[in-house]
């Protein structure tokens, strides 16, 4: 559950807080993009006097595929939440609250709800890495074949044929790995 409802805090003193457990067994991040575990955590919402700030600490994990060697696997991601929701409806008159001062703030609905779901799922998104490998030492695929370096260690396809504008480089770098050695 991500929502809840804030009516209480909004009245209560700036300070007063909850705290309330996180479990969602999935969650949809993009279209193409759902967790592999559920998010997890606990999430604290206190009141600003203007608003109601949300703080959480979440833990989840994502399908992914390393980069390297194409494996799937699973990352697991934490993540921290901050977020001040502000009320669309004020809480003593009812009436609407001029929300163009700040038209991109998180707002509480009509009936003072806080709906974490699109930050959660921002703050999640955001916290997926760039660059992703199954182990620190992944050996990835062979560039010649796509054969897995990982379960074939001594996988190798001998001498290639040299290309012969490279024939002056080749002379040069066994210079360099064998100086002793004068040609």
């Amino acid at each position: 559950m991500l929502s809840w409802n804030v009516a209480e805090l909004l009245r209560a003193t700036p300070g007063t807080y909850r705290d309330y457990p996180l479990d969602v067994e999935r969650l949809p991040i993009a279209e193409d993009l759902t967790t592999a575990a559920p998010v997890r955590g606990k999430v604290r919402l206190a009141s600003t006097g203007r608003g109601i700030l949300a703080r959480g600490h979440l833990t989840t994990a994502l399908p992914e595929t390393c980069s390297r060697c194409l494996t799937a696997m699973v990352s697991p991601v934490e993540v921290d939440l901050e977020e001040e929701a502000l009320p669309s409806i004020d809480i003593d008159t009812g009436h609407p609250v001029d929300m163009g001062s700040e038209p991109e703030a998180l707002r509480l609905d009509g009936h003072h709800e806080l709906d974490l779901t699109d930050a959660v799922r921002e703050a999640i998104s955001l916290a997926e890495p760039i660059v992703v490998l199954c182990r620190p030492d992944c050996r990835g695929l062979c560039n010649e074949c796509g054969a897995d370096l990982n379960t074939d260690p001594t996988h190798h396809h001998g001498e290639a044929d040299l290309d012969p504008r490279l024939a002056a480089l080749a002379v040069l770098r066994d210079r360099l790995d064998h100086p002793d050695d004068r040609i």
